[in-house]
């Protein structure tokens, strides 16, 4: 039923609850209760980074405390119910998440540029949520092809609108802070693992028995935290008044850099401009060299140091019994959690950086610095060196976690904000295609050394170099992005023919109690509750990253 309303002597239909008309900011509104609901979704997708949590229970579901392993292809696998699955059939879930989470970004990023955020918010609830419901009843009746629909493709889209749905809201809401808006919200996603896989363990520890892993009362329990946590941080989204800036800010916009516009590039125009691929090339070829790294990062500590981490240093990791490779297991699944942390303070530091040195520069930081880390990681590994060898890694990892937070601001430098939540979904694609590039390039170089006969301490060195040449190709890209030609740009008429019917005029400045401040006693709470549970995650990483160091 429509509610109709008399404005200004004219009645007009009143926008349902989810229309992009219904949630544009009203005077008295604090711009700083945003990040805290982008974080809200970020913190719950992010979960899909913790997924690995739940191969080992699942492939016992059958045989409860032992695998129940059959001579079946993975075609059999998706439908038999007497088998339990191999790990490798169920990390196709994981593939699963990243691709179609850059295929649906950028498939339906300009329907959420028109629809709004709240709406995607709460698309993207629904489909991660009723995925994870879906593989619960995969899990319960032992159907792996559930999994792969539920959690891998319907989880997927809500992982690509979720992860969007924040980006062209906070570019908006904070243009003084592009890069420090996104970042806070992107860190969420690199930090949801922290929180949901600690988590999921507890549950299952709680819903397991006799005869039952616990897994798929977990995944409805989560399911429905989730579902919560969406819907709230999706209800809460505004949007700024049409053309609203805070006061001073075209002017200092103007006189920081040329690389920052304050016009805009149509969707449909943006991907035809070489400027969109070589950024498009920036964040797949740090990505790629990152996510090589985060991927094989236990194993090459492993391989690298062997009996060195136990004090054992004339062992080498072959010459390890079953207990001491345990053992060794557990510093390295350390280092790694230790690296999720840098990956995650990464996001806010490089991203907030960046709206002080500019994301250009950001990027060339990235490429140059890595450049020389990789570069020196085989040396660091060979001089026997732990502590530097895992810083090296360390701030690696917060580049590659700083480059996925600083590309949507760098995306509405150039871009414009009107489109930059879609053109940052087709972006994603670069990421979709670094999820192949880099772990193919780490595996398939690391199982010809050994093949060849490279001893295990050496069989990273020629990937870390090239690695290191991936990111003087990304140097390069960087190096040639450009501010875009007049002829790109929309008129301003046409800017404003796509603005919500609610929008208050272009001049609209300072107002609505969100200038720099304006941190009040809503925005305190709303923080507080996505701070907690991440405090709780970061605490529970750092626990278990210390054993690295004893």
């Amino acid at each position: 039923m429509t509610i109709t309303a008399v404005a200004g002597g004219r009645e007009h239909g009143r926008p349902d609850l989810l229309d992009r008309e219904r949630i544009i900011a009203e005077a008295g509104f604090n711009r700083w209760v945003v990040p805290p609901a982008a974080l809200a979704i970020h913190l719950c997708i992010g979960m899909a980074y913790g997924f690995s949590v739940f191969w080992l229970p699942l492939s016992r579901a059958v045989g409860i405390t032992a695998p129940k392993a059959c001579a079946i292809g993975f075609t059999q696998a998706l439908f038999d119910t007497g088998c339990d699955w191999k790990v490798s059939d169920l990390g196709w879930i994981f593939t699963l998440f990243f691709v179609v989470l850059g295929s649906s970004a950028a498939l339906w990023g300009g329907w959420l540029e028109r629809a709004g955020p709240r709406k995607a918010g709460v698309v993207a609830a629904f489909c991660w949520s009723g995925g994870l419901l879906i593989g619960a009843i995969g899990i319960a009746t032992h159907q792996l092809w559930l999994l792969l629909v539920g959690p891998g493709i319907i989880g997927g889209i809500g992982l690509g609108l979720g992860y969007i749905s924040p980006v062209s809201t906070l570019i908006k809401w904070f243009p003084d802070r592009r890069g420090t808006a996104t970042g806070m919200a992107i860190m969420g996603f690199g930090g949801g693992a922290m929180i949901g896989a600690p988590l999921a363990n507890l549950l299952m520890d709680h819903f397991k028995t006799t005869d039952a892993v616990g897994v798929w009362q977990t995944f409805v329990a989560l399911a429905l935290i989730y579902f919560v946590a969406m819907m709230a941080g999706a209800l809460f989204y505004r949007l700024p008044p049409a053309g609203w800036r805070p006061d001073g800010l075209p002017v200092a916009l103007a006189a920081k850099s040329s690389m920052i516009t304050t016009r805009n590039v149509h969707l449909k125009n943006a991907h035809k401009t070489p400027q969109f691929w070589l950024i498009w090339a920036v964040l797949c070829l740090n990505v790629s060299a990152g996510i090589g790294v985060l991927g094989m990062a236990s194993p090459m500590l492993q391989e690298i140091f062997g009996g060195r981490l136990l004090g054992l240093p004339d062992l080498s990791f072959t010459q390890l019994d079953p207990t001491q490779k345990t053992a060794i297991a557990a510093i390295a699944a350390g280092f790694t959690g230790l690296l999720s942390l840098f990956n995650i303070g990464g996001r806010f530091f490089w991203a907030a950086m960046s709206d002080k040195i500019g994301r250009k520069t950001t990027y060339f930081i990235f490429f140059a610095f890595g450049i020389v880390l990789y570069a020196s990681g085989p040396w660091a590994a060979h001089a026997g060196s732990k502590a530097l060898f895992v810083g090296i890694f360390c701030v690696i990892l917060s580049m590659y976690g700083g480059g996925f937070a600083t590309v949507p601001a760098y995306l509405a430098d150039i871009f414009g904000t009107q489109f930059v939540g879609a053109i940052h979904g087709r972006l994603l694609t670069a990421w979709s295609t670094a999820g192949i590039i880099g772990p193919v390039v780490v595996n398939y170089i690391r199982e010809a050394q050994i093949a060849a006969g490279v001893p295990r301490d050496q069989v990273y060195d020629r990937t870390m170099y090239i690695l290191a040449g991936m990111l003087v190709l990304g140097f390069i890209a960087n190096s040639l992005v450009r501010p875009l030609a007049d002829h790109w740009f929309m008129k301003d008429s046409e800017v404003a023919a796509l603005q919500p019917n609610r929008a208050t005029p272009a001049s609209a400045t300072g107002s609505f109690g969100i200038g720099f401040g304006g941190f009040d006693a809503r925005a305190a709470i709303a923080w507080a509750l996505v701070g907690v549970p991440l405090l709780w995650g970061v605490w529970q990483t750092l626990s278990k990253a210390l054993i690295l160091f004893r």
